[in-house]
């Protein structure tokens, strides 16, 4: 029988035949070409058609809609038309982004007009601000007043525009006498050579009584480091030549005696 004889028979009927050999060869035929196309996809190049120089762009509003807060004074902005929210935990945590912000410019290229001012302006936050200008404060100050907020100042330059800090407010028992006064003595003895440890103790036992007597004895509208000045200042040191007899009969070294004034409040 030739083969133009055996195709009108192979095609009689589009049933499946059921036979043994005919599941058999129908199997085999369909791992092989599903073992060709695992195989081709992992030997498959991967191409990316007119990205060779990279697919980076400018964003649109799209891109950073998922990022604003509804609420306009939520959050920080970044542009004319860029903001992140001040939500670090959104309803998608995928859309949470860091908020720290790195600003560079020359003097007078607008750092503080164009990025600070309007971060203040929101009134979102609590706010450290270094104003060496002053510039800020005038600008921005009353506004934040007006917000609800309570507004520090330190100026190191002028005193008189600057809040106060109290230290003698903060001390309750004797020993928070001594922690003051040896914070005190640490950090005013400049980087010269310590002298003999007994000038450093005579110093320590004179501030801690005069401390004592201002916070436990004096009036409380005198409780302050100004009063403590004054009254190192004020005492006289007056030089004891004569010599004192030891019950061994040598003779001690003259030394120092500070006689406080008369009226000290």
């Amino acid at each position: 029988m030739g083969m133009l004889d055996t195709f009108p028979k192979a095609f009689e009927t589009y049933w499946p035949g059921l036979g043994g050999i005919d599941l058999l060869v129908g199997l085999a035929g369909a791992a092989g070409m599903y073992l060709l196309i695992q195989s081709k996809i992992r030997q498959a190049k991967k191409f990316r058609r007119d990205a060779e120089y990279g697919t980076a762009r400018f964003g649109t509003k799209e891109d950073i809609k998922p990022f604003v807060d509804p609420k306009f004074q939520n959050n920080v902005i970044l542009t004319g038309t860029e903001f992140l929210t001040m939500n670090t935990r959104p309803k998608i945590p995928a859309n949470a982004r860091n908020l720290n912000a790195c600003v560079i410019g020359s003097s007078g290229s607008g750092k503080t007009r164009f990025w600070l001012t309007p971060q203040l302006l929101q009134a979102h936050s609590s706010y450290v601000v270094v104003d060496p200008k002053g510039g800020t404060l005038d600008q921005c100050g009353q506004f934040l007043q007006r917000e609800k907020y309570r507004v520090r100042v330190f100026n190191s330059i002028d005193f008189s525009k600057s809040m106060h800090y109290n230290p003698l407010a903060y001390i309750k028992t004797e020993s928070d006498v001594l922690k003051f006064v040896t914070a005190l003595i640490a950090n005013t003895k400049g980087d010269g050579k310590e002298g003999d440890e007994f000038w450093t103790k005579a110093e320590t036992l004179l501030y801690c009584a005069l401390v004592s007597y201002i916070v436990f004895e004096g009036p409380e509208e005198e409780r302050n480091m100004n009063t403590l000045v004054e009254m190192i200042n004020s005492a006289e040191r007056r030089r004891y030549a004569s010599a004192l007899q030891t019950g061994c009969g040598r003779t001690a070294a003259p030394g120092f005696l500070w006689k406080a004034p008369r009226r000290i409040f």
